[in-house]
């Protein structure tokens, strides 16, 4: 699947071409990847790593965890990440300004709505957005109004009933495919959501279209 960022690399890439400049992203090498692996501030400035699943770029000397050696782009400098789509990293700090709070958010919502389907909880989205849990926290509440967890639990009981209306997927199916493996909590979590059980929800949906066909071929 080609995604946003996808789409703005490439259309930075095809203008940095046509202006003559250094066509990014650049060769992740092995002394590179050893720099960001142990955060060697002799490589600031030199060049910058990218995140492509958080949509994130740092400097080498970034304490972050360190991500998957598959997900990262190098770009020479701040300003070719920039035009390709990422947004700096508020823990490092790789333009030499701090990332507004709603910027800030805004990966971590994206990564979320990306990423809800799978174990997720708020240590994983401190990591990968580089900042505190605490601060996380605190700062996704007062920008959205909910936490982070609120926040994929109400993606995954959305998509649940997404599968609930349109597919014949198991009960037990629907929740792993939603992101809620445990059958049981999914059940009470989708009660306590909706009103409804799952099985339930499933047949009032069915009830309606049927209602819904019947009054329109009378």
């Amino acid at each position: 699947m080609i995604t946003e960022h996808d789409r703005v690399q490439g259309a930075f890439i095809r203008e940095s071409s046509e202006y003559g400049e250094p066509i990014g992203p650049e060769e992740l090498t092995a002394a590179k990847w050893k720099a960001i692996v142990s955060n060697d501030s002799k490589f600031d400035g030199r060049f910058f790593y990218a995140v492509r699943t958080t949509g994130i770029f740092c400097r080498p000397s970034c304490k972050s965890k360190p991500p998957k050696r598959g997900n990262i782009c190098i770009f020479r400098h701040a300003e070719q990440a920039l035009s390709a789509g990422f947004r700096p990293c508020k823990r490092c700090k790789p333009t030499g300004q701090r990332l507004p709070d709603e910027d800030w958010i805004s990966v971590v919502t994206a990564y979320i709505d990306r990423y809800y389907m799978q174990p997720l909880n708020l240590e994983t989205l401190a990591d990968v957005s580089h900042g505190s849990m605490y601060h996380l926290h605190r700062t996704f509440k007062k920008l959205t109004g909910i936490t982070p967890m609120a926040y994929i639990q109400q993606k995954r009981i959305e998509h649940a009933k997404e599968l609930l209306k349109h597919s014949t997927a198991s009960i037990a199916e629907v929740g792993r495919l939603a992101g809620l493996s445990n059958l049981s909590y999914f059940i009470t979590l989708f009660k306590k959501v909706t009103g409804h059980t799952p099985a339930s929800y499933r047949q009032l949906t069915k009830q309606n279209r049927e209602e819904s066909t019947n009054g329109e071929s009378s």
